[in-house]
């Protein structure tokens, strides 16, 4: 697996450290690592332990700046053959999220803070997967970010216990009054002290939200009950925070506190530090996203108090494995501070259950696992989005392509996008994840769309096929942000990446291929060159007992001859007379002694219960008595269906129950489903297939006689025999 990871430096933070802890466990055990960054002191660790590092200004926040790194991190994409970008801050994740889809390649960040609720911040929610160190900065990215909960990975940071081990046999020394501890050749472990000096220490950036004020005021009160105490503060100054360290100086001396006060700027060798204290105070004024330094302190066997704020509270348990405080109060912080230095069991029991817990929650080695389980997952793990929005027959002519997709991607989540209208059909599809379903008809059109394609958007999909092929499939796609888009060349390909010419059936030069076929020029696209073009539909045992139930109320037993005759297809021009239909079903109950069911939706009521009144002999009318489901199961119950084309006869051959279909204004061979049980009946005629909705004369409809659907009807139910 090749991975990049992206952020603005690498100088002295916990961020820069858990990309070089990451990037040394990558190389480790043979992962190929990469690096993007404006450098700092951190490059020359990370290349010696064999990740490449690449210097970019991906720091600077210019709109020029950041539209010319996104060239260059996917050249640097392109190069590395990378498979996943993982961006650890905004500008970096901006640059980062642009050149992975232009690359075609994964993406995820990690929120390694709290961030303004921004525009330019909300990149950090728009990885497949965003980790978050702690429960609440999760929380802060659901709430405030809207990322779905389930991309919202929970990963700790690690702390490397062959670095950080248990101190707790060492020899103690006292630092001279007169030294100056600001010196850069300044060792801490290098001063011998006297016994009975206690060390307390704050670690961290210089910065208001670290709590400097809050510490100082309890150090003044602990010196009252605890006079050999020495308070190392060890951190650099945060850029344009000088006057805050002029305050906290400010204050030691108000406090007389500066024989016990040491500030030392950042220490390479934090163990060494950790070393010399008895206990670590970490007193945040804001919440922090998780606090590394205070496992890096548990993992040395020193005793933590800490406010309870942010993400510090995913790591200690009051008076189990440390000591929480809350935030902005000297006086509780100076009670717990002598507590622990005064209770030596206390402070040893918590110091060892911290330990045991890092172990267990917080080692480098499980954030790694973690973290390579979930780069594997995104790598391996594909989210594929079909839309097929209808109509109902379509539908059922896609179920082959369904079927082929599941077949050439067994482990991967497959969504459809379907109408509400037809989601009866395929509800119990097998070969499908999930469907998404849509309200396609009806006023506001381009608001819907909108609103359906931000929620595509939060289920970042990486494969888009497009069965519907319409501007409006093709434009769902692409506000959907699917990086592959496949689908045909026609109303709107262009918002299409990959895309085949579409062959309409009234194109008389042109091929006309059987719809299943049709599809299968598209899945080429994919690798899918062979499909079983088998229909299938599923009901449910409820369904099935409905039908049942309906039949023998209408006394019509198991070993009865059904024939179905659907009236009505949507167009009217693809309607048969209905005077035509009655002579037709009174034949083939004398012919047959068979009982005919009429069948068509709710709308027809009125039109079925007219043909009822031209019939003498009793029929069954289930016109707008059914749901899709029990409409299944009514027509494998049935011996035959008679119809104009129209989405029962794809039912029909789903099921394995023979059909007459009666073509007029649309061609056959393109929507014909793939059975051997049929008949097709069309005259042909010169403006015929002209596919219209209107027409003063359906004379392609008039010329078909009564005794040629007859005769069809004979030839099917003797070849059944």
């Amino acid at each position: 697996m090749r991975i990049l990871q992206i952020l603005p430096e690498l100088n002295v933070g916990g961020v820069e450290t858990g990309v070089v802890d990451l990037a040394k466990e990558l190389v480790k055990n043979g992962y190929h690592s990469v690096v993007i960054s404006n450098g700092g002191s951190l490059v020359a660790k990370l290349t010696l332990r064999g990740t490449k590092h690449y210097r970019l200004p991906v720091h600077k926040k210019s709109p020029f700046t950041i539209l010319r790194m996104i060239s260059k991190v996917a050249n640097v994409i392109e190069k590395e053959k990378i498979e996943i970008v993982h961006a650890r801050s905004r500008v970096p994740a901006w640059i980062g999220y642009f050149a992975a889809r232009r690359k075609g390649v994964s993406f995820i960040t990690t929120a390694h803070g709290y961030y303004n609720n921004y525009f330019f911040s909300r990149v950090m929610g728009w990885g497949k997967r965003v980790i978050v160190p702690s429960r609440a900065i999760g929380r802060h990215m659901i709430k405030d970010f809207k990322v779905p909960p389930q991309k919202v990975v929970l990963i700790p940071r690690g702390v490397d216990l062959d670095k950080f081990t248990l101190l707790n046999n060492f020899t103690k020394g006292e630092i001279p009054a007169s030294r100056d501890l600001t010196e850069s050749n300044f060792n801490p472990l290098s001063f011998s002290q006297k016994s009975g000096v206690a060390t307390i220490g704050l670690i961290g950036r210089i910065t208001p939200g670290k709590g400097h004020l809050d510490f100082i005021k309890a150090v003044a009160r602990v010196v009252r009950e605890i006079p050999q105490l020495k308070v190392l503060i060890v951190g650099d100054v945060a850029p344009r925070k000088e006057k805050y360290r002029d305050e906290i100086d400010l204050l030691v001396k108000r406090f007389g506190l500066s024989r016990y006060v040491h500030f030392l700027s950042w220490q390479k060798d934090i163990p060494k530090v950790l070393s010399q204290l008895d206990v670590l105070v970490a007193p945040s004024t804001i919440p922090e996203a998780f606090g590394r330094v205070i496992i890096e302190a548990q993992a040395s066997g020193v005793p933590v108090i800490a406010t309870n704020v942010g993400g510090i509270v995913d790591i200690i348990e009051d008076r189990q494995n440390g000591i929480l405080i809350p935030p902005r109060e000297p006086a509780k912080m100076a009670e717990a501070i002598i507590e622990l230095i005064k209770n030596k069991q206390l402070a040893f029991s918590l110091a060892q259950k911290a330990r045991e817990k890092v172990e267990k929650e917080f080692s480098l080695t499980g954030m790694f696992k973690k973290t390579l389980e979930l780069y594997q997952e995104v790598s391996s793990q594909k989210k594929i989005l079909i839309i097929k929005l209808g109509a109902l027959g379509d539908l059922i002519l896609a179920v082959p392509s369904l079927r082929a997709i599941r077949k050439e991607f067994p482990h991967q989540h497959i969504s459809l996008l379907t109408d509400e209208r037809v989601y009866g059909i395929i509800y119990q599809c097998p070969y499908l994840s999930e469907i998404i379903v849509y309200q396609r008809k009806g006023k506001g059109k381009i608001i819907r769309i909108l609103k359906l394609a931000r929620r595509l958007r939060q289920e970042d999909f990486d494969i888009g096929i497009d069965l519907q092929n319409n501007w409006q499939s093709h434009l769902i796609l692409y506000l959907s942000k699917i990086y592959k888009r496949y689908g045909y060349n026609r109303k709107g390909g262009f918002l299409l990446s990959d895309k085949v010419d579409y062959f309409h059936p009234r194109g008389a030069s042109k091929e006309v291929l059987p719809p299943v076929k049709h599809q299968l020029r598209l899945l080429n696209l994919l690798n899918i060159n062979q499909i079983d073009e088998r229909l299938e539909l599923w009901t449910s045992p409820e369904e099935e007992r409905y039908i049942e139930d309906f039949l023998r109320q209408e006394w019509i037993g198991r070993e009865q001859k059904i024939i179905a005759i659907n009236l009505f297809a949507k167009w009217e021009t693809k309607n048969w007379d209905l005077e035509n239909l009655s002579q037709l079903a009174t034949k083939l109950m004398k012919l047959y002694s068979a009982r005919i069911v009429l069948i068509g939706e709710s709308r027809y009521r009125r039109k079925s219960e007219k043909f009822q009144s031209l019939l003498k002999a009793r029929i069954v009318n289930a016109v707008g008595k059914t749901n899709l489901g029990e409409l299944v199961y009514l027509l494998k119950r049935c011996e035959l269906l008679v119809t104009p084309d129209s989405a029962a006869m794809h039912i029909a051959a789903a099921v394995g129950t023979p059909f007459v279909a009666l073509f007029g204004p649309t061609e056959p061979r393109s929507h014909l489903p793939p059975t051997e049980k049929f008949r097709v009946i069309k005259k042909n005629l010169p403006c015929s297939p002209c596919y219209r909705h209107n027409c003063l004369t359906k004379k392609c409809m008039r010329r078909i006689k009564v005794d040629d659907v007859l005769t069809a009807v004979k030839e099917i139910m003797s070849d059944e025999r």
